[in-house]
């Protein structure tokens, strides 16, 4: 997004269709799914309930996550695959181990595993991704799961996998090599140089067992890491020529911790809704770090950015199941300015769509989630509604916006714009999007769009979410109180149309366009 002053109260965007970033990948709108918390128990399988299915899903958060329209889905973890033994999962349910699980001091029953995961997977419809234990994990470890879920019949494992029921192969083409493997917190902590070596020879041996799948390297897990970037600069140049994508984390906060994490700060909205100017330094960053690895390896070959952990959290820290089963940890709960940081994260994807090619949110049900749920109900939280109308109205190409807004003053990042702005446009269809975050907490904002070449046929859609109070939030007893409504369609005038944002506010325009 290119960007100039405004006058006050208003905002220019200029849209041209020729005028683009990149081809947007579908799999940035991903999840991510970890035996953590109850995130897969009493979240997606769930038998005790009786809004569950025959095979223990539970209906109402299927249909949930299909709305979303997730294209990727990270599993099994997260931290918990750092301890994780794959085949504790597969075979007869009661003959499954019940193991400790160290990552989050809980109890893993193991009743669902990688062929639950698996149809969960097709049910929806997502691309399974993958990640391999790296921490107490063995590269052999790594490529006999990869001959368990990719290899025909006739070897042990594949074997193995016809025997508890799927003869075919599950193709499974993404892969995690690790999860965030230099985290003091993380079973098997590695140095950068050790994780890359390893990363290495894991990545060979798997893909010596199925020569069609992509790799997925661990960068830092924060920018806030005492190693960022150095990290990430040492793992890309050892590994570039074996992997695919370069693995990037980050959580939003209101406020953001210190690196100590024991100073309280003070909250600060402002600041908070400007935090997409964090996430591109941190997508230009590793960009950077990615195109001085491809040189120094003198390669041909592009590496992409996988940003397969992102979201807000900040209020619910507290990972300590207890040695309990299923315990009720990490259960945020997000209001109207968790959804507007989300939508201007998900601006910042297509902004930066040619290097991010895979992006999860972390995670899908009741762990820092867009949904949560109890035995007999669920309910979409705030953050649910930005996610799902980018997930299915963004396609195609990103455009590069040209906006001229007024600033704001924050005291993290300066002075920002005060209008965040992405657009698309799919050349098939003729299908467009332009979404709008009015990041002022008490300015609305006029926006004029302006297509500069082509103007659309008509604006076909319009939603938008906004409030009064930032902490506005929904509950089982208040399901709608925030989410994203339709809009009366403004009026287009020839290539111009205008729009009024008020405060604290996300909205959604689609176009048609003149298809080829």
């Amino acid at each position: 997004m290119n960007h100039t002053r405004s006058r006050p109260g208003h905002a220019t965007v200029r849209l041209n269709t020729q005028r683009t970033v990149s081809e947007i990948s579908p799999l940035i709108f991903g999840g991510f799914a970890e035996h953590m918390g109850r995130c897969i128990y009493e979240g997606i399988y769930d038998p005790a309930s009786p809004l569950a299915d025959e095979r223990g899903f539970r209906s109402d958060v299927m249909a949930a996550l299909k709305e979303t329209n997730y294209r990727i889905m990270r599993y099994p973890g997260g931290n918990f695959v750092s301890g994780y033994r794959w085949t504790d999962g597969i075979g007869p349910r009661e003959q499954r181990p019940r193991r400790r699980a160290l990552a989050w001091r809980s109890i893993e029953s193991n009743q669902f595993g990688p062929h639950e995961f698996m149809e969960f997977a097709q049910e929806l419809g997502t691309e399974p991704m993958w990640a391999v234990n790296l921490g107490t994990g063995s590269i052999q470890d790594a490529a006999d799961l990869v001959e368990y879920m990719n290899l025909p019949t006739g070897t042990l494992y594949s074997d193995l996998r016809a025997k508890n029921g799927h003869p075919d192969p599950y193709g499974v083409k993404y892969w995690c090599l690790g999860n965030e493997m230099d985290g003091p917190w993380q079973i098997g902590q590695m140095e950068a140089v050790e994780y890359a070596d390893k990363a290495v020879q894991a990545a060979k041996l798997m893909r010596w067992m199925d020569p069609g799948i992509k790799t997925i390297a661990c960068g830092s897990s924060a920018t806030s890491m005492p190693g960022y970037p150095d990290w990430d600069r040492v793992v890309l140049e050892r590994s570039y020529a074996h992997i695919d994508y370069f693995s990037m984390h980050h959580y939003a906060a209101n406020p953001y911790p210190t690196i100590s994490n024991t100073e309280r700060l003070p909250i600060d909205t402002d600041s908070y809704l400007a935090s997409s100017v964090h996430f591109e330094e941190h997508a230009d960053t590793l960009a950077a770090a990615i195109r001085l690895a491809k040189a120094k390896n003198r390669s041909k070959r592009d590496v992409h950015l996988c940003w397969d952990e992102w979201n807000v959290w900040y209020r619910a820290k507290g990972g300590d199941g207890e040695w309990s089963e299923t315990p009720h940890i990490l259960e945020e709960q997000y209001n109207l300015e968790d959804a507007l940081v989300v939508a201007t994260w998900l601006n910042t994807f297509l902004r930066k769509a040619d290097v991010v090619k895979i992006a999860c949110i972390a995670q899908i049900v009741n762990v820092i989630a867009p949904i949560m749920t109890r035995t007999d109900a669920m309910y979409k939280q705030t953050i649910f509604y930005p996610l799902t109308l980018f997930s299915n109205h963004a396609s195609g190409e990103a455009l590069d916006v040209l906006v001229q807004a007024p600033t704001q003053d924050t005291n993290r990042h300066g002075p920002v714009p005060q209008l965040d702005v992405s657009a698309s446009l799919e050349p098939d269809t003729g299908h467009g999007a332009v979404f709008l975050v009015n990041r002022s907490q008490t300015e609305a904002l006029t926006v004029d769009l302006h297509w500069e070449d082509v103007a659309p046929r008509e604006l076909a859609q319009a939603w938008q979410m906004s409030g009064a109070d930032p902490f506005a939030a929904n509950s089982f007893e208040q399901p709608d109180h925030v989410t994203a409504r339709p809009i009366p369609v403004p009026t287009l005038d020839g290539a111009h149309v205008s729009i009024s944002l008020p405060p604290l506010s996300f909205t959604t325009l689609t176009t048609r366009h003149q298809a080829p």
